[in-house]
């Protein structure tokens, strides 16, 4: 009788009660055995957890399933890159997907995912995953060749900064693009709206205009729709490949990282190519509005927040 008693207290609990704050506060095993003690009835932990399982809950975590509000010209936006990138490619000019990879701790740290081992040996790594002074973090900035589905990884060892992210774009064609595309006359380049590359980022302008001054090309920049860098090629095309590659392996040297980068392949055919960036990129550089009257950047008739082009300037310029 009390067994039922109690089951009917739960099912009506809810598993959920009201603090002082009218905030929900989640109910552990534990807590519930203490609330149904409150209201008179006497329940241990194992018994709390078997009428949980009879009346159908578990423990389950969150899941990412609500995407939010998104903009009303989302996929127009999508329709507008996808033809750019096919006129392009029929023109035989670089079309180019660029991003920063999450940044990973240097060291002996444990790395998601399981590789294998002789049985029982485990690879040893820190318990704690405090970043080791002296090595730091590496910030992975991918540039992602569409047409060769080649990549290219610019691995940086300071701060993820617009000048961080042009200047690797700029090595990847002075090592890769530029033999590729000799005679190429325009690049093209997909990038988020966010990070540092995002489209009101000054200095990611600026910096752009300084490359196309110096290669004497026209770069044109397609930003992705807010909240939807999942679909930037260069996240399913490179990154998720890197990741497996590399997983259960501590990231434990520079070296190692850019072993595990360049050996990435794929049964399509992707050829990873990758360089340790030692510069030091300073954090907080304002670009005046004087500065931005200067660049020859023309927006697009859509949408030209998202989408522009920058043309070199003349010498005197």
């Amino acid at each position: 009788m009390q067994t039922f008693s109690v089951h009917r207290s739960l099912s009506f609990h809810r598993l959920r009660v009201r603090n002082e704050g009218n905030l929900e506060v989640s109910k552990s095993q534990q807590k519930l055995s203490v609330a149904l003690a409150e209201q008179g009835f006497t329940a241990g932990q194992k018994l709390v957890g078997r009428l949980l399982k009879e009346l159908g809950f578990s423990l389950q975590a969150n899941a990412k399933t609500r995407e939010g509000t998104s903009h009303p010209d989302r996929n127009a936006q999508f329709e507008h890159i996808n033809a750019k990138v096919k006129a392009f490619q029929t023109a035989g000019d670089p079309v180019i997907s660029v991003d920063t990879k999450k940044k990973e701790p240097v060291g002996d740290f444990k790395n998601g995912g399981r590789e294998l081992r002789p049985k029982g040996q485990p690879e040893p790594v820190r318990v704690h995953d405090f970043v080791i002074p002296e090595l730091g973090k590496v910030a992975p900035y991918g540039v992602y060749d569409v047409s060769a589905n080649h990549g290219w990884v610019n691995l940086g060892i300071s701060h993820d900064t617009a000048a961080f992210a042009v200047e690797s774009i700029r090595r990847w064609w002075y090592l890769v693009g530029a033999a590729r595309y000799p005679t190429a006359k325009r690049l093209l380049i997909n990038a988020d709206c966010g990070g540092s590359n995002g489209n009101r980022v000054r200095l990611w302008k600026r910096e752009l205009q300084a490359l196309a001054d110096e290669l004497k090309i026209e770069i044109t920049v397609n930003h992705l729709p807010p909240g939807t860098s999942k679909w930037n090629k260069i996240e399913h095309r490179l990154f998720a490949f890197i990741t497996q590659n590399w997983r259960g392996k501590p990231l434990v040297s520079y070296l190692v990282i850019i072993q595990l980068i360049t050996a990435t392949t794929t049964k399509t055919g992707l050829t990873v190519a990758c360089q340790l960036d030692e510069n030091d990129y300073e954090k907080g550089i304002k670009v005046s509005d004087a500065e931005m009257a200067t660049l020859n950047i023309k927006p697009d008739a859509f949408h030209g927040e998202w989408n522009y082009t920058i043309s070199p300037r003349l010498p005197d310029g």
